[in-house]
């Protein structure tokens, strides 16, 4: 009797301590100055002590938004700036030398002032770079793939874009995209010189997938999640898979998996690790947004878990200023349920560095 007393006494105690810890968990997340209205399918890229926030999809009539936000982390408020030239959801972002350059994406298919699900996405080849200075848009040397859905990173002066999805038809890779629609995604990784305004083809990445997410660290770039088989959630399947692009070889390798297998992630990275956040899931049984967030050591291989976000977020924006990573809007629930609207404005902040 002795024994099964002890034995109760320690698992009481283990809950207890998993009770403190998740309570800790959920302290460590502060909510922040909400987006200016709730926005989904939108990217973050930082400037300085300025974050970005552009582009956006109004779930209700499909319609892209084009919109850019920026958030003044010392007066901790937020400003509209000039909307993108060409409205796009799902594009690509990377911030180079006080600039902001924007890839690719989805815009309504030509001639539809609003889209649904059945007219489809149209991908586009469109480049163009902000300059905050002048409040200033641009355009850039077409990408030689159209696409949305992919991912870019700045590393060394130039700009790799990575992975992404368009339409499998014959000479029209730019045919809008729908659920039903012939769909390829790609593996596709192309190079942009700033400085020539000039593209160039990388060797493609193993695994071919849109929804991704990736980030430099170490002088590689690294490729974690996403989705295969299409653009839209209800009909693809998500992976876990790690993979290790080294610009100087040119070459791919494999990484192994990350813990969740999810897609429309988020995140920074901060002393040579990757922090990722969010994202979503769906299988027959259900759908779901993760409030997950974990980091990623390459250099010792290593995964780690962090306290969880107090909203969970797919499609959302993320930016690292200083000690402290910034996740804003996205929707909280997966997608693919009629008339049900889940984008939200919330804005939350942790330190991620004691």
């Amino acid at each position: 009797m002795g024994k099964v007393r002890a034995r109760l006494t320690s698992l009481l105690a283990i809950a207890a301590l998993s009770t403190v810890s998740h309570v800790y968990a959920q302290a460590q997340w502060r909510m922040a100055s909400p987006l200016p209205a709730p926005a989904g399918e939108i990217v973050g890229t930082v400037i300085g002590d300025e974050w970005y926030v552009l582009a956006g999809l109004d779930t209700r009539t499909h319609r892209p938004l084009g919109l850019v936000y920026v958030f003044d982390t010392k007066a901790g408020s937020w400003a509209q700036k000039r909307a993108m030239p060409q409205p796009a959801h799902h594009v690509m972002t990377a911030a180079l030398d006080g600039k902001i350059y924007v890839f690719g994406g989805f815009i309504n298919p030509a001639g539809e002032p609003e889209a649904t699900n059945e007219s489809g996405w149209q991908p586009v080849d469109s480049s163009w770079v902000f300059d905050p200075a002048t409040d200033t848009w641009t355009p850039l040397a077409p990408m030689p793939t159209p696409r949305g859905a992919g991912w870019a990173v700045a590393l060394n002066g130039e700009i790799y874009l990575i992975g992404g999805v368009q339409a499998d038809v014959r000479d029209a890779p730019t045919a809008p995209l729908s659920p039903g629609s012939p769909q390829r995604v790609l593996g596709t990784v192309e190079q942009y010189d700033p400085s020539t305004d000039q593209w160039s083809v990388r060797a493609s990445m193993p695994t071919p997938r849109n929804h991704l997410f990736a980030a430099a660290a170490g002088g590689k770039i690294y490729a974690i999640g996403g989705r295969i088989g299409s653009a839209q959630i209800t009909v693809a399947e998500d992976t876990n898979v790690v993979e290790e692009y080294d610009p100087a070889r040119d070459q791919w390798i494999g990484k192994g998996r990350a813990p969740i297998r999810r897609s429309g992630m988020a995140g920074a990275v901060a002393d040579g690790k990757i922090y990722v956040a969010g994202g979503e899931y769906q299988d027959w049984e259900g759908a779901k947004a993760f409030w997950a967030v974990q980091s990623y050591d390459p250099e010792k291989g290593r995964w780690g878990t962090l306290p969880r976000m107090q909203l969970a977020h797919h499609g959302f924006a993320a930016g690292l200023i200083g000690d402290t990573l910034h996740m804003a809007g996205g929707g909280f629930q997966s997608d693919g349920m009629p008339t049900v609207n889940t984008k939200t404005a919330v804005h939350e902040t942790p330190q991620i560095r004691p």
